[in-house]
């Protein structure tokens, strides 16, 4: 079931709530005030775990726009 992450429009708490995508676009109330939300776009994870299960960064998360995350000749990212 996706995750998905709200905004209150009366508090601005953020929050999240997994829920089916039949109902993503069904309302969620706050947990804190009961307000009315709106849905949030959501990141996805920039890491993830290697087979040695260290956890690294997903290739295009830093580093400069040449290279999208790896090493180049134009930035010191990834040496």
């Amino acid at each position: 079931m996706p995750l998905y992450e709200y905004r209150c429009t009366v508090c601005g708490n953020r929050f999240e709530r997994l829920r089916p995508f039949s109902q993503v676009n069904e309302p969620a109330a706050c947990p804190d005030c009961g307000g009315e939300s709106r849905r949030l776009l959501s990141v996805f994870s920039a890491f993830s775990a290697g087979a040695s299960g260290e956890t690294q960064a997903i290739a295009g998360t830093g580093g400069c726009a040449g290279c999208a995350g790896g090493a180049c000749a134009s930035c010191s990212h990834g040496v």
